[in-house]
Order: structure tokens, then sequence, then C-alpha cells
């Protein structure tokens, strides 16, 4: 008895002495970075994060470290999953599971039983926007914690749930951690004033690439949430909360996407309770939610946004905090309890291990629920994916504000009928009659597709199968045809591609294809609009200019599905001929043409549609040969002009610009070489005897009122700037560098303008005005957004498709607007030919996709035009044509103008 006492005592005393050993193993964060996460003045760089990340996986069991891909800088982008021993040695059951439920094709009785065996999976990221350091740092600490600690809560959490702890930026955080760390004085450390891109190309923007897919950080990602994993919760870090408030979470305010799946918003709910309540538990105040902040569930595109159109919780939490000790700032209207802000947190200094700490505990809270309810959550996600599969299935009406707005306007003459009880004084109110709603709701024209068939014929085939591919990343089923068919009493040919509706992710399908239609949002009657948090409208296969048939009633036909993220690749063969015939209408042929060129082959152009012609002789057939591109044989016409590659300047500008950065990668897509160039080499002159055309995307011109400066800000003092990086210093003014582009023009060179850089125009007195203008009191004033507001939206113009300027363009196109310029031509501006228009709105609804309040004062209005200066040119494009490298559909735009 005795004996059997003592061994039970020493394997309890062997059992936790087990623990504690197991716990020791585990690196610190203090003994690797000789700091702890959290103090002050102090940031970790990824160099050192990435050891930390090997040092758990090689101490731990319940860590295992994955390389998910390469970063545009070429580092590598980690993963660490982290769950118990045992649930390790079965991951590839579990994320089986995972996935079987949220494709959703298999049994309700299969899915509960899966949902019963498999573990919740829950991805956390950090460090996405690298200036927000507590994303990245919060990831280091919970993973050791996760990786380490042995109370109940944590044990838990890693028997019924495996997580995903994902770095989001690698080569962000090397670039801000060791910019701040550069200052010996630690008093001196900042993060602002970056003399680039926290991201190659992108920047902040690298949150809004989530359904274009085009940098490798988005695609890294996107394969492990969309393809490999599928986790039912995915956890996004950002920052900073709103003045006066530690952190805005879920749930978040209205509007959101209609075509999401309604459990998403029910369960935002539930998760953002879990993460309210913990805080208010843990005595940790300054939550808020909802109207509290300014994030809605509407847009598609970010990284926790998109996952909404794949029925996934995504959750975002903006957090205060840095590593130099700040302040919680005094906001009287923020101080009273209230629904968005039940808990107020009051002023006070504010350090980073409060942020820090706080981060901790919201993944402790999003993580116990996931643990609480992992069968739950398993099951739900295959809920949405069925309820998505049966609404593709069968006849199905959508509802969207314009859709209300029919029903009411079609009763608008109707007083309706009397029904008992209700809301009057009398006992009873009016009911609008049902026949109302059945007009639309029930009109076949109203019906949502069934899928979509994109014609292998089309103009630029190659564009529609990148669209393809960037639906094929986030996980969306592809199918193509392996023979003729007929749909609809439409001929299509072998080798086109159909997207049906009847699958898990149909939202996102949707989207993709569908226009938005975002609702008038306004605090009151004749207020100014809400802006929406980004976009409104986005519809990508608008942007990208392709070609598809909706298609309403079931069909079928030869097709074969696509593996589950298996890219496509172009099928163009080379034919047989003595030269060949390249098609301006297509994107793809730029780049070849620029291989071409760069090989030293003569290239020429008709003047009529702008094709390029190529004869097959020397080495020319073996680049074409390895071109993905449409190639048709044929003789060049008698009307041709011979080109050159143009000598090719990027405007840029210290700290980086958004807007250049994107058309740099486009830029390097396409094989085109760019110089970058900034406010000084601008000033210094000679610009002609360099470049042939300039560049400038939005933000690089000032507004001529301003009478200074363009670029987000001037950058810091020289003094104050490390060597390298002082050439970049400076800004575009009115008196220095605005002489010099005139001079440029004059002397034979081409100006791009983008965006707010067609001020240009102003700036040289070309006869044009603003056209989004009215006279107020005999006064000529900017039209108010009480009356006038378009964000971010798709709008379509009509354009003059015969001038070199515009070769490969239709008649008409859409194009990304975001409140963008549009010009009135004065005077004799056209009938002297000092000005061309390119582009204009031929009507006053052009929304295609988004919102536009007021759009009818669009009509008319130009929103492109080119503009002879001298013996050069200069290009003026309103919409943002190249806008986050999305808009294949007017890249074109640009590639014309590159040419010598």
């Amino acid at each position: 008895m005795i004996k059997n006492y003592f061994k039970k005592l020493c394997l309890v005393f062997f059992m936790a002495s087990s623990s504690v050993v197991f716990a020791q193993e585990v690196t610190s964060p203090k003994s690797h970075f000789g700091f702890n996460i959290g103090d002050d003045y102090q940031l970790a760089n990824y160099t050192q994060t990435e050891a930390y990340f090997k040092k758990l996986a090689e101490t731990s069991k319940r860590v295992k470290l994955v390389d998910i891909g390469k970063t545009e800088e070429g580092r590598s982008q980690y993963m660490l999953i982290i769950s118990s021993p045992e649930n390790i040695k079965n991951l590839a059951r579990y994320q089986e599971i995972s996935q079987k439920l949220a494709h959703a094709d298999i049994t309700p009785e299969e899915a509960k039983s899966l949902a019963q065996e498999g573990k919740a999976v829950v991805w956390i990221d950090g460090g996405l926007h690298a200036t927000e350091v507590v994303g990245a740092h919060q990831l280091i600490q919970t993973a050791y914690e996760f990786a380490s600690k042995t109370d109940p809560e944590t044990l838990k959490i890693l028997d019924n749930v495996i997580i995903l702890f994902t770095h989001a930026n690698p080569d962000g955080q090397e670039l801000v951690s060791n910019w701040y760390m550069r200052e010996k004085d630690p008093k001196k450390r900042t993060t602002s004033g970056l003399p680039r891109l926290y991201e190659k190309y992108a920047g902040h923007d690298n949150n809004r690439d989530f359904f274009m897919q085009n940098l490798k950080e988005t695609q890294n990602i996107s394969r492990q949430l969309f393809v490999e994993w599928i986790p039912q919760i995915m956890y996004n870090h950002h920052q900073t909360g709103p003045a006066g408030t530690v952190v805005a979470g879920p749930p978040y305010r209205d509007p959101f996407n209609y075509v999401f799946d309604p459990t998403i918003l029910t369960s935002l709910d539930a998760v953002g309770a879990a993460m309210h309540n913990r805080m208010n538990v843990e005595n940790k105040p300054g939550y808020t939610q909802r109207g509290g902040s300014v994030y809605s569930t509407w847009y598609n595109g970010g990284l926790r946004t998109t996952t909404y159109f794949h029925n996934m919780i995504g959750l975002l939490t903006e957090i205060i905090g840095s590593p130099t000790p700040s302040d919680i700032p005094l906001v009287p209207a923020r101080l009273l309890p209230s629904g968005d802000s039940p808990n107020p947190i009051t002023p006070r200094k504010w350090y980073f291990k409060n942020s820090i700490d706080y981060s901790v505990s919201l993944n402790y809270a999003v993580l116990g629920y996931a643990q609480r309810y992992h069968d739950e959550l398993l099951y739900n996600i295959y809920q949405m994916g069925r309820n998505s599969i049966e609404r593709g299935k069968k006849d199905n009406w959508s509802f969207s504000p314009k859709k209300i707005d029919a029903i009411n306007n079609a009763a608008k003459n109707d007083k309706g009928t009397m029904v008992a009880g209700g809301e009057s004084d009398f006992g009873g109110r009016r009911q609008m009659s049902i026949k109302y709603f059945d007009t639309i709701m029930k009109a076949p024209l109203n019906r949502d597709p069934r899928g979509y068939i994109l014609s292998a014929d089309q103009p630029d085939f190659n564009s529609a199968v990148k669209f393809l591919n960037a639906l094929i990343r986030t996980g969306i089923v592809v199918q193509k045809t392996t023979a003729p068919f007929i749909v609809a009493g439409k001929n299509y040919p072998t080798g086109s591609y159909v997207v049906k509706t009847d699958q898990a992710f149909r939202p996102h399908v949707l989207d993709m294809f569908e226009p938005q239609d975002h609702p008038n949002d306004f605090k009151y009657e004749g207020g100014a609009p809400i802006p929406p948090y980004d976009a409104a409208g986005w519809t990508l296969a608008y942007l990208m200019d392709v070609k598809f048939d909706r298609i309403q009633d079931e069909f079928t036909g030869p097709f074969v599905k696509n593996p589950y993220g298996q890219l496509l690749k172009p099928e163009n063969k080379l034919a047989a001929g003595s030269s060949y015939i390249l098609s301006a209408a297509q994107n793809d042929s730029y780049t070849a043409v620029n291989d071409l060129l760069k090989s030293k082959v003569e290239i020429y152009r008709s003047t009529e549609s702008g094709d390029f012609y190529v004869s097959a002789s020397g080495n020319a057939k073996s680049i074409l040969e390895k071109a993905n591109v449409k190639l048709k044989s044929g003789v060049a016409p008698k009307d041709k002009i011979k080109i050159q590659p143009g000598r090719i300047a990027l405007w840029d500008t210290y700290g980086g610009s958004m807007a250049s950065g994107w058309l740099r990668f486009i830029m390097e897509q396409y094989h085109y070489n760019a110089t970058i160039i900034y406010p000084q080499d601008i000033d210094a002159g000679s610009l002609k005897s360099k470049y042939d055309v300039i560049v400038f995307v939005g933000g690089a011109i000032p507004a001529l009122q301003s009478g200074g400066f363009g670029g987000r800000f001037a950058g810091p003092k020289a003094e104050d700037t490390p060597e390298e990086y002082r050439k970049q210093l400076g800004r575009i003014t009115a008196d220095k560098s605005i002489p010099q582009i005139k001079k440029f023009l004059e002397e034979g060179g081409h100006v791009v303008t983008i965006g707010s850089s067609t001020s240009l125009a102003y700036h040289l007195n070309l006869p044009v005005r603003n056209a989004m203008m009215e006279v107020v009191n005999g006064e000529e004033k900017r039209l108010p957004a009480e009356k006038y507001y378009v964000p971010g939206s798709v709008l379509n113009v009509g354009v003059d498709n015969k001038l070199p300027s515009t070769y490969g363009m239709e008649k008409e196109a859409d194009v990304y607007f975001d409140n963008s310029p549009v010009f009135k031509l004065t005077g004799d501006a056209i009938a002297t030919g000092k000005i061309k228009p390119l582009m204009w709105f031929e009507s006053g609804t052009p929304l295609r996709s988004g919102w536009a309040w007021g759009q009818a004062y669009l009509q008319d209005g130009v929103t492109a035009f080119e503009a002879n200066i001298g013996k050069g040119k200069l290009l003026a494009f309103g919409p943002e044509i190249a806008f986050r490298a999305q808009t294949h559909g007017t890249f074109k735009l640009i590639f014309n103008q590159l040419y010598k």
C-alpha cells in the first residue's frame, strides 16, 4: 500500500517536473532578443524573429514551422502551426477535415461526424502594415505562450484548436525595426519618416490585394487561407484605434455586403462578444465596436474582408501602441458608456507592454471561443457552404438597394390596404401589397446567375485567364471546356472557361462578376455622405475588361473541373508564317513587343489599329515561342510606323508613393524598363536629354491653388536623413518643377498624368476647367458632397479609340473612378486641335458598380484628353487607370505612351 503510494507520488512529481522542464526548454523572448516583448524603445527585426521562430519549432513539440513562400524581397515567409503534440502528429487529417467541411460537398451526416472529429482552425497574423508594430510583436509573444504555457486554459485550447500564427510582411518588419533601432538614443527612436514603402510595391495597399492576388505575400497567405487550411476564424491585427479608445474590434458597423451568408454577421457578434467580455473581466477598458469606429464589412479585398466571402469569421482589431510611450488623449465624447463602448478608458500614459498584453488577451478570447465551440464552428462553415451551393443550384433572387427602390417605385402611387392591428391611433396600419414584391423579386430577369461563361475567342483572353487565376488563388472552382458547345443558343469554342455559382464560395464568385450596389449612406436626410471604409465598387471582371456571359438557367456541357488551387496557363501556339501580328487589344502583346525590342528586333505598328507587326526571321521566332501571347500570321500594312522603346521616367517621392509603386509593379510585369525619378531630378533640368516620357501618378503634381507641393509629404530635413536617401527629398513645386516639365514638353517630351496629377493642365494654362463646379451667388464653387459624391467605383466612359493614345481600346471602357478629375473644355480647344478628348461620360448614369451620388453631373464631362505642347504632348487621365494593378482593362492607356 505504502509502496504504491510512493509510486503514485513519484509519478505525479515526475509529471509536474516534466511540465516545468518542458516550459523551461522553450526559449523565451528575453533570452533570444535580449529584451521582453513590449519593453519600451525596443523592436525586433525579422531576421531576429525568423531565428526565434526556428528555435520555438526546435524546442517545442507543439510547434511546426512552415515556409509558405518567398516575399517580394526574397525572404522566407513563415507560418507557425501550434497545437497539442498529438494534434501536430495528425495535421494532415485535420487539414483534410477543414477542407471537406469548407467545400461543403458532403452530406450533412458526414459533416456532423467530421465536425465532431475535427479541430477548429484559427488563423492569427501580425505585421501586415509594418509601421503598426504591435502586430508582429504580439505574434511573437502569443506564439511563445502557446508553445510553452501549461495552465488549463492553454492546454484546453491546444487540445481543440490548431492555430496558424502567420507573419504577414517580413520585409516590412525588417525595414521598420531597423529604422527605429538605428538611433542610439532611445528617446530619438521613431517609426516615422521611412525612406520607402514597407512592402516593395504596395506599402499600405498590401491589405487591398486579396481579391487581385498580385503580390507574392498575398499569394502565400491566400494559399493557406483559401486552399490549404481554410480556417473557420481568421484574426488580422492592426493599429491604431480611434482616439480616446484602446482598441476597435468586432462587431462592425453597417453596411455589410449582401452576397455573403448572414451567419457571418451573427458569428461576428458572438466572437466579438467573447473578445469584449474578456477585456471587461480582465479590467482592460477601452474596447469599442460597431459605430465606435469606421470599420465595416462591405469591402472585399482586405486580408480580413475577403474571408467573409469564403464563409470565414474574419476579425480585425485596431489597437493603439508604440515602443515609444504615448498618451491616451482626452476625448470627452468617448467617456460616456454606450452600446458601442460600454467600458470607456480615461486619459492616461500608455506603454507598449499594455498593447501587447491587450493583444494576447484578445487572442486568448478568440481561441477560447474556438475551443468551446470548435464543433459548431466546423459545422457552421459547412452549412454556409451548403447554403451557397443550394442557392447556386436553383432560382434565387438576391436583395439589393436598387431592388428595394424598384419595389418602392412600383408601389409609390398605391396608398396601400388597411390591415387589422398595428401602429396607428386607429388600430390599423397601411400595408404595401405583396404584388409589388412579386413584380421585382419574382421577375425572371432579376434572378441570380447559375454561372458565367468566358469564351476563348474574346479579344484579350490572356487577361481573362489572369482573372480566373485570381479566382483560383482564392479557392474558386473553375471548369475548362474540352469541346465546342452551345448554351442559350450561343456557340462557344473549345478552351473556354466556366465558373458556376453552385459552389461553397459562391459569395466571392458573385462579388467578382456582379456589380456592387452600395447603399445611399447618410447620417441624416440631406446631409453629406458617410464615406465607405475603402472602395464602394470593384467588380474585377469589369476592371479587367473580361468578356463573359451571365447564364441564369441551369446549363451543362463538356466541362472538366480544374483542381483546387491549380493555376491556368494560356495555351497559345505559334502559327506558321513569315510575319506575325500581335493584337493591340491584348495586354500581353506589349510584353512580347518589349522582349523583341530588347533583342533589337524591328517592330512596326499599324497606324489604323495599333496592332504590332514583326518578321518571323532571326531570333524573333524563338522569343515569340516563349511568349504567352496570341499571334496571327499576316503581312504588315502600308500605313505603319516603326517603334522604339521609350526612355521612361516614373515619378516617386521620399517615403514611397503607393500609386507609383503599383505602376512600377505593372511595368516590371510587362517588361518595361523605367527610371525612378524624384523632385530633385526634375528640378535639375535637362530632362529631354535623358527621357522620352515621364509618368506622374496621383499625388505628384500639386493643385494649382496650393502653390506648392505634390506627394504625401516633403520628407524630413536633409540633416536627419541618411546620405543614401537625401536625393529623394523634396517636392514638386510650381516655381521650380513646373517650368522644367513645361520645357521638357516643348522640346518634344511626352508627359503622362494620372488622377490628381492632371492638375498639371491648369499649371500649363490649357483651355480646360474643372467640370464638377456650380455657380453660387455669382461665384464658381466645387459641388458639395451633398450633391455629388463618387467614392471608389466602376464607371463607364466613351472612348475615341482611333488615336495612337488609345490603340487597343474599345469604344466604351469601364474605369476605376474615385472622385476623380473631370474636365470641361473651354473656348475653341477642340476646334483648333489644342485638345483631343480621349474619354468622356456619354450619359448621366455611368455607374457600373459601387456608389455614385449625383452622377447626372458627370454627363458630357471629359475624363481624359491629350494636348500638344510645343513638340511634345501631355496626356491627362482623370480615372485611376493603374489602380492597385487591378485595372487591366485600362493598362493600354499607359502602355501606348511608352514607345518612341
